[in-house]
This record gives C-alpha cells, sequence and structure tokens, in this order.
C-alpha cells in the first residue's frame, strides 16, 4: 500500500514538472512573440528607413526610387514613431516593422495619383507593431504621408472598430463603406482586431486635404510640430 502510494506521489511530481517546464516554455514564447519580434523588426525597419533617407539626401531632383520603399506614415495619435511603407502587404514585409500598400485583392492607388484609396495594413501586435494604437486615432486627426519631395496630408473621418477580414470593400477607390459616394483621394489604414487575435480587421478612412512640398530643411507640415 505504500509502495503504491509512493508510485502515485512520484508520478504527480513528474507531472507536476512538466507543467511548469510547459508553462515555463509558453511564457517565453509569449515574450518571443510580443517583444523580441517587435525588437527585431524596429531595427530592420529603422535600418531600411535610414537607407531610403540617404537616397533621397543624396540623390538630389529626379524621380523617386521606390524599390526600397515609397515613403514614411506619420499619424500623431498612435505615437511619435515614422512607418516605413513598402509594395506589398504579405507577411514576410511586414515581419520587417514596416506598413505596406495594398496589391491585390484590390490594387491601392497611391498618394500622388490623381484620384483612388491609398490602402495601408501593419501589424498590430509582435513584429514592430506598427498599428498597435490604432484605436487611439478619432475623426478630424491628421494622417500625414511624407515622400522624398511632398508632404500629404489626410484628416481621418470615419473609423470602423471591427469589419470581416474578408471584407474587400473597405479598400475599395471609393470606400462607400465609409460614406464617401464619389471618387476622391482617400487613406485606409487596415490591422487586427481585436488586440493579441487576428479575427477581424480594424479600419480607419481619411480624405486628402492638402501637400505640401518638402523643403531644404524638410520642415515637417504643422501637424506633426
Amino acid at each position: 500500500m505504500a509502495r503504491a502510494r509512493g508510485r502515485i506521489a512520484g508520478a504527480i511530481s513528474v507531472f507536476g514538472e512538466l507543467l511548469i517546464t510547459a508553462g515555463v516554455v509558453l511564457g517565453l514564447f509569449v515574450v518571443y512573440s510580443l517583444w523580441w519580434t517587435n525588437v527585431l523588426a524596429d531595427r530592420e525597419s529603422s535600418r531600411q528607413g535610414d537607407r531610403i533617407r540617404d537616397d533621397w539626401a543624396n540623390s538630389g531632383p529626379g524621380a523617386l526610387d521606390t524599390k526600397d520603399g515609397i515613403g514614411f506614415l506619420h499619424v500623431p495619435a498612435m505615437g511619435d514613431d515614422e512607418v516605413l511603407v513598402k509594395k506589398g502587404t504579405n507577411t514576410k514585409e511586414l515581419n520587417n516593422g514596416i506598413a505596406g500598400y495594398y496589391t491585390e485583392p484590390i490594387r491601392s492607388a497611391l498618394p500622388w495619383d490623381d484620384k483612388g484609396n491609398f490602402t495601408l495594413a501593419a501589424h498590430r501586435d509582435g513584429h514592430g507593431a506598427k498599428f498597435h494604437n490604432i484605436h487611439k486615432i478619432r475623426n478630424g486627426d491628421p494622417v500625414v504621408f511624407e515622400t522624398k519631395d511632398t508632404w500629404y496630408v489626410y484628416k481621418v473621418y470615419k473609423t470602423l472598430p471591427k469589419t470581416s477580414k474578408y471584407n474587400v470593400d473597405v479598400l475599395q477607390p471609393v470606400p462607400e463603406e465609409s460614406g464617401r459616394t464619389k471618387p476622391g483621394r482617400y487613406i485606409t489604414l487596415t490591422t487586427c482586431t481585436p488586440i493579441y487575435t487576428s479575427d477581424y480587421r480594424y479600419i480607419v478612412w481619411g480624405e486628402l486635404e492638402r501637400t505640401e512640398k518638402v523643403d531644404a530643411k524638410r520642415t515637417p507640415p504643422a501637424e506633426l510640430r
């Protein structure tokens, strides 16, 4: 009888140790997913961003070279960080701590196009989490996009806190779900929601208010000062 109880106690002890080990492994995975991937992504996006700014400074007048990115997104409501924007929304690119503009299922317009919807995606958690604070954006807030020679100043006019991840209509050239019915120059920010999940999408829409030429000192527009 005592021997049987000893075996049971031993089995319980081993099981408990396994649970502790599993808990430690899970904890380390959470730290990696929500902290260390941010560190790595921030380093990479900073490296890529510095390269683009160096190219801008050294290339002089001429057409914009977009192979390494088209510019930087600034959203004061989300924080002070600038977000490098590149072509495409595949996971490999977004994991580098950037925002990508859509090439499918509906192709994004670009800020300098006469009409269309400049549609962007970025991670909300992990891998830089550039859109983590998207829920802090309010109607009337500025969203500024910076290129080599132009500041594009948008004003937010509508948010959609939750929609299906299959709802591609939010990316239409005229985003009618936002209340607009005529062609214009729009911007759309998209990311996952709720926080720490990818079940739905959070959407922010803005409309271009004005553009400003970049001066020699790259003085930011009033919305960023």
